[in-house]
């Protein structure tokens, strides 16, 4: 699990010097480590905070940077299983999942979904356990990923 509050992730300069190295060259903050995680894992799971109707600075930082490595460095995310989730107030949560599914559906990931909206409503940290809806769209999720996890491993093997 990779954190990503109290963090600063710098957006993309566009140097394309990605292209040679199969991850970003600019180390001032924890990009490459964190991408280097999302490349050695079978699935990835993206969640965010809903501010201003979107995802966070930071999930908007790291998913630019990372398709941009993806882009020079063609099949990085090719068959890995992704599923996005967005914690919200009130509205933009549609738009947060969605900012997300991009990432995966650009880069040849296969979606995971569940039975409704991959979010839950709370204000303060911690609210949206008390959302009895939310939480068991979440569980559904888990048990959707786990089982696109084992499908695709039984491929592989």
């Amino acid at each position: 699990m990779v954190d990503l509050a109290g963090e600063i992730i710098e957006p993309c300069k566009a140097c394309w010097a990605c292209g040679n190295e199969g991850n970003c060259v600019h180390r001032r903050d924890r990009f490459t480590e964190i991408f280097e995680k999302m490349k050695e894992a079978d699935g990835i799971l993206l969640g965010s905070p809903v501010y201003s109707a979107n995802i966070s600075a930071n999930m908007q930082a790291l998913l630019e940077r990372a398709a941009v490595v993806c882009d020079m460095n063609s099949g990085l995310m090719r068959h890995k299983a992704g599923a996005a989730v967005a914690a919200v107030r009130r509205a933009g949560s549609l738009q947060a999942i969605d900012a997300m599914h991009h990432f995966f559906l650009n880069h040849e990931m296969f979606l995971v979904g569940s039975a409704y909206w991959n979010m839950a409503y709370g204000q303060l940290p911690g609210d949206v356990l008390n959302d009895e809806e939310g939480m068991n769209n979440m569980r559904n999720l888990g048990e959707n990923m786990a089982f696109l996890l084992k499908a695709l491993a039984g491929e592989k093997g």
